[in-house]
């Protein structure tokens, strides 16, 4: 495909046609609702295929369900999001009189989206619903991880949009590494914080603005009143989902100490029940591709030759040494030191490190020694240990006694801090972050003293005026 003649072609489209009305918009996201429910086999079939063995109800769930909700939702409200935004104006005496300050949203013309493998439809369809709602055009460079998934959206979205609309780009990473330097008028990239210093650094040679949905190391601080068997549940169910391939999984726990085994027991018993079998099991998903399932491996032998102690929740003693697809079972690493390779990179596996603390103090510590993450997990109800960890740590957002969910939350912002991401979406926060926030100010129609008193000759009329100004 010529990407410099699409994205041209829907720059071009852009000017002739202008902001789409809120009809055109809905339209627009109609069709891709539509795209989701006539595709869901084709995307459930798919993504199998891609993994090796994943979860067609997790799929449903995640993948096309979880595009639905934010379509419907800026479906419902972009007429509201696209109104003026009346602003108070300064000397507010100017507004007294007359003169108008507002807000303007309008689209910024085409937005490229570098979706990433583990969610590729999810992190497609989501960004686009604030896009479309904007007003946008897209241009989308899905993953070369999920090729079958690829193919079908880019067979998706061609029979309901035209390329001037919406085009979508495959190919290997040299193909995203051309995409992230095209001149768009917005990128959102989804993806690794190694990628991202790539796709930013294209960006720039550009100016072009940058949404950087990536990661890092999300942790969970259980509090010493939280109640163990339930937090374990909720927690193993986030780090197994997608076996633990999701950028907001939980990648560590912080115990209070001499809770340590009481964690592990309530996470054996709750995956026990969730997976009695893993090896054949459908609703566990394999690692998406081998060079992952090595890395992950690798990270496992690291930390048990540094001294870990391992502990594998396989309910059923299933021997994984061979088998048909790449799937681990849910792996604790306990008590791990900083110098093993789990406790320094992003896992994007189903293993979790649990390490104890003695006091809260010393876990926002810990937890504040590393990279601002996306996600951060408290369980407790301990009202005054939840504020002052919730004041005391900085990430992109926080669910409390539970993991993941906030991303779920249409009506509030989705995204990182530092490198973690940049930017946010979801809701109305993706509507302005793919919409040029325009400032309008409109004068009086007539003179008035304040008005000419600041213009030459200078008199007595400026200077009261600035010996005003100059004060506390």
């Amino acid at each position: 495909m010529d990407m410099q003649g699409v994205l041209a072609r829907q720059k071009a489209a852009h000017l002739r046609d202008g902001a789409p009305s809120a009809q055109q918009r809905i339209d627009r996201i109609d069709r891709c609702i539509q795209l989701l429910i006539d595709h869901r086999k084709g995307i459930e079939e798919a993504l199998n295929e891609d993994f090796g063995s994943r979860s067609k109800e997790a799929t449903a769930f995640t993948d096309v369900a979880g595009s639905i909700g934010p379509l419907k939702h800026a479906r419902e409200h972009l007429a509201k999001w696209m109104r003026p935004e009346k602003r108070k104006t300064s000397p507010a005496l100017l507004g007294l009189f007359g003169a108008k300050a507002e807000v303007r949203f309008q689209p910024k013309g085409v937005v490229g989206v570098i979706s990433p493998w583990n969610f590729p439809v999810n992190l497609t369809f989501t960004p686009l619903a604030g896009i479309l709602a904007a007003g946008n055009r897209a241009m989308i460079k899905p993953s070369e991880y999920t090729p079958a998934t690829s193919e079908l959206m880019k067979t998706m979205f061609s029979s309901v949009f035209s390329e001037e609309e919406i085009a979508v780009v495959t190919g290997g990473p040299e193909v995203g590494e051309a995409f992230a330097h095209l001149p768009f008028d917005h990128l959102i990239f989804t993806g690794a914080t190694s990628i991202a210093r790539h796709v930013m650094r294209a960006a720039a040679e550009n100016l072009v603005p940058v949404t950087l949905e990536l990661g890092g190391k999300s942790p969970v601080i259980l509090g010493k009143g939280a109640d163990v068997s339930t937090a374990a549940a909720r927690i193993m169910n986030g780090k197994t989902l997608n076996a633990g391939q999701i950028c907001l999984a939980p990648d560590y726990v912080m115990a209070p100490a001499g809770q340590v085994d009481g964690f592990v027991a309530a996470a054996q018993a709750s995956v026990a029940k969730m997976f009695p079998t893993i090896k054949d099991n459908p609703d566990y998903t394999a690692i998406v591709a081998q060079r992952h399932y090595e890395r992950i491996r690798g990270y496992l032998d690291d930390a048990k030759a540094k001294g870990a102690r391992i502990v594998e929740l396989n309910p059923a003693g299933e021997d994984f040494s061979q088998q048909e697809h790449r799937k681990i079972p849910p792996t604790l690493v306990l008590e791990p030191t900083p110098d093993m390779k789990v406790m320094q990179e992003e896992i994007f596996g189903p293993v979790l490190p649990v390490k104890s603390y003695r006091s809260v103090e010393e876990a926002i510590e810990f937890v504040n020694g590393r990279d601002r993450p996306l996600g951060l997990y408290y369980f407790g109800d301990d009202e005054a240990e939840r504020e002052t960890v919730l004041a005391h740590t900085t990430s992109g957002g926080v669910t409390v006694n539970d993991v993941i969910f906030h991303v779920a939350q249409e009506d509030l912002p989705f995204g990182g801090i530092g490198p973690s991401g940049m930017g946010s979406y979801h809701g109305e926060d993706g509507f302005r972050e793919f919409s040029h926030r325009k400032a309008i100010y409109t004068q009086l129609k007539k003179d008035i003293g304040p008005l000419t008193a600041l213009r030459p000759p200078y008199g007595a009329g400026i200077r009261k005026y600035l010996d005003g100004q100059m004060k506390r």
